[in-house]
């Protein structure tokens, strides 16, 4: 991993038609981060509430120093299990080889603690119960790290030589049994697999290859654990330097299902010809067998019709929320909530209910794009459904946030 360089995702088109690209190729340009004009004063202690919006919502800022920092993805809460904690990651370079450091948060008191440093963002996962899993070399070694966010303790798992391994964020079965993700099958980037490493018996397996999913951005269920959902990135190209060619080819990209561990394909009616392309932002829906899904907002998925689907294994899909032109989206371990940002004006934060179709405006990120990840949104809400975390650069540099979500706005998107 020590020559594995981030390819982040490309600039925002409109944000809804932007592919999630979090791949970690080798040869490929890392990102700059590129800060916005100022928009406001930072704070300058962790924790500061710096906006108070018309709903109740307090918007702390939690990060002050300037450092590549981001709150790592939004599809699950990297929370630990009592919404007590959660970890976001910065790179460090003055440290002499693991540059990224995962900082661990208690909210409300603003406390916090390295838990670890890492060889990077590659492999980085958390299960339902707030375990979380990192990357991180000793020497020639590369090691698969796990650590309760309640109780710290970082310990090995699994270890191997150090090479070419996962490139994507890491998914670990609920039942803690399984780790997988997204690998390189050879050094030109022809073809690429999805890895399942099996932790009771310490053994690897390619249950799934095609050259089109160098992204493949794989999520266990996360109830009984038995699929992974992939993105399928049709027409793409990446090539032997590592350089994005091709994100997708005129067909756009979809999703699929892989059965654990036989690797069976189960295609999911989601891009074209059933949707408009998806856009690489998914996420499932709690232990519901659903998945909740950005597509292109246009023609019949513009956004006063909507953009944000749901869809079950062989089943069609149905419009979840509208009046929104959503992009990055999560749900919260429950199933109970989904998050997303509206890609326009202030790119505010959204909860809402897949079941009610209920949704609400937490607050506005007043974020600015930019091809960096760590300016995009990707919000997701805690286990406790009482704040959402989110990326901004509305002080002039990319920052974590943490919004206080207002009483009562939860229980009126759930109530029947």
């Amino acid at each position: 991993m020590s020559n594995h360089r981030i390819t982040r995702r490309g600039a925002l088109r409109q944000c809804a038609g932007a592919l999630a690209a979090t791949v970690f190729l080798p040869g490929a340009a890392r990102a700059k981060e590129s800060p916005a004009t100022a928009a406001e004063s930072p704070a300058t202690a962790p924790g500061a509430v710096i906006a108070r919006e018309p709903n109740g919502a307090e918007v702390h800022q939690v990060t002050v120093q300037r450092l590549s920092q981001s709150n790592i993805y939004c599809e699950i809460p990297y929370c630990s299990r009592d919404s007590r904690y959660f970890v976001y990651q910065r790179v460090n370079r003055k440290l002499p080889e693991n540059r990224t450091e995962f900082m661990v948060v208690e909210l409300g008191t603003w406390k916090e603690h390295r838990l670890d440093v890492a060889a990077g963002m590659g492999g980085c996962a958390v299960t339902p119960d707030g375990v979380f899993y990192y990357l991180k070399r000793f020497g020639r070694e590369l090691a698969l790290m796990r650590a309760d966010l309640s109780q710290g303790s970082p310990q090995a798992v699994y270890r191997r030589k150090e090479g070419t391994w996962v490139l994507t964020l890491g998914t670990v079965s609920s039942d803690g049994r399984y780790f997988a993700g997204g690998v390189a099958l050879d050094d030109q980037n022809r073809m690429f697999g999805v890895m399942l490493l099996d932790l009771q018996k310490g053994e690897e397996a390619i249950i799934d290859r095609d050259p089109c999913i160098f992204n493949a951005h794989p999520q266990f269920e996360p109830g009984q654990g038995q699929w992974l959902m992939i993105q399928h990135n049709r027409g793409g190209k990446i090539a032997p330097d590592g350089k994005m060619e091709r994100l997708v080819g005129p067909e756009g990209a979809t999703l699929y299902l892989v059965s654990v561990p036989d690797g069976k394909r189960t295609e999911l009616k989601v891009g074209r010809p059933y949707t408009s392309e998806c856009t690489g932002h998914e996420a499932w829906v709690g232990a519901t067998g659903e998945i909740v899904l950005t597509v292109s907002a246009r023609g019949e998925f513009a956004r006063e019709k909507g953009n944000l689907l749901g869809i079950r294994p062989g089943g069609a899909h149905r419009v979840v929320a509208k009046g929104y032109s959503c992009g990055h989206v999560g749900a919260t371990r429950c199933g109970r909530l989904f998050s997303v940002d509206d890609c326009r004006g202030a790119y505010n934060v959204v909860i809402g209910s897949a079941r009610t179709g209920r949704s609400a405006v937490v607050c506005a990120s007043k974020t600015t794009p930019t091809s960096s990840q760590n300016t995009h949104v990707h919000p997701y809400v805690t286990p406790d459904l009482k704040w959402a975390i989110f990326n901004s650069n509305r002080s002039g540099f990319p920052h974590v946030y943490a919004a206080r979500v207002p009483d009562g706005i939860v229980q009126e998107l759930l109530a029947t």
